[in-house]
């Protein structure tokens, strides 16, 4: 009797302890397979964007003898800034930094450690999650962009070797403090817990606007006033060779931005599609605002203000696509197509600076109108989403001021952060190896001076 007690005890124990484990179970959130599903995507969509958007936006705006350099350059960085982002780069972003977690992360994911096809990480919802890894690696595209955007303001003067050097560099020193900065978050079911030092502040960035648009614009105009103008600026022609190849690379980053912004919101809901809808009619407003705007100065419309005007619109939305209504995009669209064209016309004289291919006249006041922009147009009295307070579990007051002055000190840390490290990078480098081409090879042309080809041979 007394045995078949104990066995009675002990299957009802392991009954119990099996329960446990299942209710345990079933009570661990799991990605759901249409987030997943989107955020594959979306990561695809932002390799599209560099390869071969990025690529051949760029490329079709220098001169013929340069254009074969131009796609090896960004083609190159993307592979190596991939390599960084699992190594450590990851790691550094998106984990807690200790004592400095308000400026960097630590490396307790170094090398991808228990980031397995298991491991899940929380969205912008409690309880719902997607795979670590997949969130891991559409974070990666962002970071190579970012940095691949940076040779648009030195472009057809620098060194290959120098150039490389400086991309694993700024990835190190200005990309990642900035991204941890302004993303790091314990998420919905930690909110309260240590955070960037920008994301403290309250700072507003949907996708990118400080951490990828103003930080590459400022890395490119440090780079341009360090090398110094290209020879002959100002005095030859220094036309794009094929705005044929720019307006195709300029239709796929359109298409591509669609993962960039709708994918930033990490799940496959209504403010994705607001985010989707925002990146369709910014682009469009600021396509028609700078083209209008370039034809009653000049006379003409152009293919590259059309083109650059869309750029400029999906840059100042990419901060501001999930928080304000599409009458918002549609006002940072117009305002940001106009203000671009002052910014590569009458902004770039005032400065007197050669930036080659006009990243800081587009990125860099698109991206600050943007991150300030975003601070107006969030506020739901203007058809905004305003801002969720997870400790409340509904949408907060919206101060417009109040949100204007936190998006100035993500606008400011990012604009002196990543200009004095760019500055001071360039310069040492400089130093330490050189960063221009010879005379010679600047005037032959870096495709075969560099690179020992052409990319045409005609």
């Amino acid at each position: 009797m007394k045995t078949m007690s104990n066995r009675m005890f002990m299957l009802s124990a392991l009954l119990l302890g099996s329960t446990t484990t299942a209710f345990a179970e079933a009570a661990a959130p799991l990605p759901d397979k249409g987030d997943t599903a989107w955020m594959l995507a979306a990561t695809v969509l932002v390799i599209f964007m560099s390869l071969p958007g990025l690529a051949l936006f760029y490329g079709g705006l220098v001169r013929t003898k340069n254009m074969l350099s131009v796609l090896t350059q960004v083609f190159v960085i993307f592979c190596t800034i991939a390599i960084l982002w699992v190594v450590y780069g990851y790691s550094l972003a998106f984990t807690a930094g200790g004592s400095l977690n308000d400026f960097i992360g630590g490396l307790s994911k170094a090398f991808l450690s228990g980031v397995t096809p298991d491991a899940v990480t929380e969205t912008f919802s409690k309880g719902v999650v997607i795979p670590e890894m997949l969130f891991m690696v559409f974070q990666l595209t962002f970071a190579a962009i970012t940095v691949a955007l940076t040779v648009g303001g030195f472009a057809e003067r620098i060194k290959f070797s120098a150039l490389l050097v400086f991309a694993v560099l700024w990835f190190t020193f200005s990309y990642l403090p900035l991204a941890h900065m302004v993303w790091y978050w314990g998420g919905p079911s930690a909110y309260g817990d240590p955070a960037g030092f920008i994301f403290g502040k309250g700072a507003l960035d949907f996708a990118g606007g400080t951490v990828v648009h103003i930080n590459a614009a400022m890395g490119a105009l440090m780079g341009a006033i360090v090398l110094g103008k290209r020879i002959g600026y100002g005095k030859e022609s220094l036309a794009p060779h094929s705005l044929t190849m720019t307006m195709i690379g300029a239709c796929m980053l359109w298409v591509g931005w669609f993962g960039f912004n709708a994918g930033s919101n990490l799940e496959a809901t209504g403010t994705a599609v607001l985010a989707m809808v925002n990146t369709v009619v910014a682009a469009a407003a600021a396509t028609l605002s700078w083209m209008v705007a370039e034809w009653l100065l000049k006379g003409k419309p152009s293919l590259l203000g059309a083109v650059s005007g869309a750029v400029a619109g999906l840059v100042a939305v990419t901060p501001a696509c999930g928080f304000v209504g599409p009458m918002g995009a549609i006002v940072l669209g117009l305002l940001a197509g106009a203000l671009c064209l002052w910014g590569v016309t009458g902004l770039k004289r005032m400065l007197g600076v050669d930036d080659s291919l006009d990243v800081f006249g587009v990125h860099g006041v698109g991206g600050i109108l943007g991150a300030l922009g975003t601070g107006v147009l969030a506020a739901p009295a203007l058809g905004g989403t305003g801002v969720f307070d997870y400790a409340a579990g509904k949408v907060a007051e919206y101060s417009i001021a109040g949100q204007v002055a936190s998006q100035a000190w993500g606008v400011g840390v990012t604009i002196l952060w990543s200009g004095m490290v760019s500055f001071a990078l360039f310069k040492l480098i400089d130093m330490a190896m050189g960063l221009r081409v010879t005379e010679e090879a600047e005037r032959t042309g870096l495709d075969t001076a560099t690179h020992g080809e052409r990319a045409y041979n005609l």
